[in-house]
């Protein structure tokens, strides 16, 4: 219960902390960014949105975290954690900034299938942290609109503990099936912001 309370009080101070942190990165940050757009595409559509997430009009919170768990090996991948090791700590605030600025791509109407008409069961258990149209708050990645593919990839990932740099998102994940979990993620795939 201790470890609890401790760890969201780090986390609550880390947020405000995070909050008040100038947007505007410090010195050019352009040249810096230039490389994200190999994968993560140059207007805002990943190369292969299977595999890559969207980052333009993410919440700048759960970028620069995921920054920061590439960086420290909380989260791996073969090609973000060399990345986000090679950057300087003071720039991972700064490029979370700019890409939380930009604005979250359109899709095609194809890019998704369609949702159903009732939201999956269990999908109300996310409202707390994505919010009420799912585009995220202030710690908590925006989900509406993520590729099919991606979202069913993440969810497992979490669900079979080969993503634990969120330890709720493993206990939530553990308590759906693969069918829920693919129900949700295509409900989730289908909403347009």
């Amino acid at each position: 219960m201790f470890a609890r309370v401790l760890s969201t009080t780090i986390a609550v101070g880390v947020i405000f902390a995070f909050a008040g942190a100038p947007a505007q990165a410090q010195g050019n940050i352009e040249p810096k960014v230039q490389m994200c757009a190999v994968c993560h595409g140059a207007n805002g559509t990943p190369l292969d949105p299977k595999t890559m997430p969207n980052i333009w009009g993410q919440q700048q919170y759960y970028l620069f975290k995921q920054l920061v768990n590439y960086s420290n090996g909380m989260r791996e991948h073969p090609v973000m954690t060399p990345i986000a090791k090679g950057l300087q700590q003071a720039d991972l605030r700064p490029i979370a900034a700019y890409f939380a600025a930009k604005p979250w791509p359109a899709q095609p109407p194809a890019a998704a299938p369609a949702a159903t008409a009732a939201p999956p069961n269990g999908i109300a258990m996310c409202v707390p942290c994505h919010q009420q149209k799912f585009e995220g708050g202030v710690s908590w990645p925006r989900i509406a609109g993520l590729n099919y593919d991606y979202l069913v990839a993440a969810m497992r990932a979490f669900a079979n503990e080969q993503r634990t740099n969120n330890e709720d998102m493993v206990k939530i994940m553990k308590m759906f099936s693969d069918s829920e979990r693919d129900a949700m993620a295509r409900y989730l795939a289908g909403l347009q912001g």
